[in-house]
Order: structure tokens, then sequence, then C-alpha cells
């Protein structure tokens, strides 16, 4: 007896270390998915957008307030979207846990069946199977992050990161924004316009090198993805821009 509940508290404990460690590493991709997102949706935008303009006109001044415009436009639009999902998010999963909570009041059985399916998936049986869903089923709060994470696959959304996380991207953005616009400053316009695809393209396969390294994926094939992709996006602008050429603009 007293064995068997060593081993239920020793089960509570690695359930609650493996649900701070899902927590921990969900806050980790959070963070990296709004620099990712204010970055290359950054980039590729007032890329487009600046070679559009330079392609209807070769007026550096125009090209670069257009560029400018576009970019703080853009990171103020990326933040307050950033902050809107993330409360939108929040709700989902409150509307979500709130459902559980009821439905472990309402059909405890039917939930109890649930649990011991999830994990009889995982190939658990007998009597390690029953301990754990005792262990789970014993206290209502481990019961409902388990069928949130399990069932529905949905993790907590804190509510307090909201304004960080408008912040990040909106930072992101502004950041990413200002990189393609940087070679008209110094160059001519067609070199400038050649220039900003490079070093647009440069910088988005780094990024998608990154994020396949320190999550899943295969590097070299993730920053390719990213660099074709984003630069195919940005160069649809160029394409707007010779259609609509301005013409008699020096």
């Amino acid at each position: 007896m007293k064995t068997q509940r060593k081993s239920i508290a020793q089960t509570k404990i690695t359930v609650a270390q493996d649900y701070k460690l899902d927590e921990d590493n969900h806050k980790k991709a959070n963070g990296l998915s709004d620099v990712i997102l204010g970055g290359q949706d950054g980039l590729v935008n007032v890329l487009g957008v600046i070679l559009g303009v330079a392609a209807a006109t070769s007026d550096p001044g125009i090209v670069l307030v257009a560029g400018l415009a576009a970019a703080f436009a853009e990171s103020i639009s990326m933040g307050a979207v950033a902050y809107t999902s993330t409360m939108a998010d929040a709700d989902y999963y409150e509307s979500e846990r709130e459902r559980e909570y009821r439905h472990i009041q309402e059909a405890p059985h039917m939930e109890r069946d649930e649990v011991r399916s999830i994990y009889a998936k995982k190939g658990f049986t007998g009597e390690l199977l029953d301990r754990i869903v005792d262990t789970i089923t014993d206290n209502q709060d481990i019961w409902v992050a388990v069928m949130m994470a399990e069932e529905h696959r949905l993790s907590p959304v804190n509510r307090s990161l909201a304004f960080r996380s408008a912040i990040v991207v909106g930072l992101s953005a502004i950041v990413g924004s200002l990189i393609p616009l940087v070679p008209f400053l110094f160059l001519p316009v067609g070199l400038s316009m050649i220039t900003s695809i490079f070093i647009t393209a440069m910088v988005l396969f780094v990024v998608g090198v990154y994020k396949a390294r320190i999550t899943v994926g295969r590097p070299w094939r993730s920053g390719l993805e990213m660099a074709v992709i984003g630069t195919v996006s940005a160069l649809a602008g160029y394409v707007v821009g010779v259609i609509l050429k301005i013409p008699n603009v020096p």
C-alpha cells in the first residue's frame, strides 16, 4: 500500500513536471514565432512596396518615403494584430476550459473513459494505465489540463503576454522593414533594387535556418523555403510597379 501511494505520488510529480516543461517550451516557441512573424512580414511587405515604387519611378526620395511609410504602418498594424489575436486565443482557451470543467461535473464517467482512451492509445495498459487514470482524475485541475492538451491540443495563453507579444512583433516588423530600405540610402535605384532583394533573401534564409535548428526541420530546406517564398512574394510588388510605371518621371 505504501509503495502504491509512493508510485501515485511520483506519477503526479512526473505529470506536473511534463506540463511545466511543455508550458516553458510553448513560451519559448511563442517568443520565436513573434520575432519571425514581425520580421518576415516587415521584410517581405516593405520590399514589395519599394520594388513596386522603384519600378514605377526612379526617384529615390519617393522610394524612401513610400518605404518608411509602409514600414511604420506595418509595424503598428502587426503589433495590433498580435495583441488582438493573443487575446482571442486566450478567450477561446478559457471557453474550452470552462466547458471541460462542466463535462467533468456533469459526465465524469465519460470524461474518465476519454482519459483512459487517450493513454491506452499511447500504449499504456493494465495496472499502469489504471494508476495513470486515477492520478489524473484525482485532481480536477490536472484532469482539465490533460484534456485541454491531449484532446483539444490547446495550450494556456497568458493574457499578460499579449502586450509583450505586440511590442515584440511591432519592433521586429520595424527592424525587418528597414533592412530592404538601407541600400536606397547609398546606391542608385537600379542597383539598390538588386541589392535589396539579395539582402532580404539572405536574411530570410538565415532566419529559416535558425528556426529549423531550434525547433524541428531541415535547416537548409527551411532557409531556402523562407527565402524563395518571401522573395517571390515581394516581387509581386515589382510586377505591379512595372505595369503601372509612371511616365515622364526621372
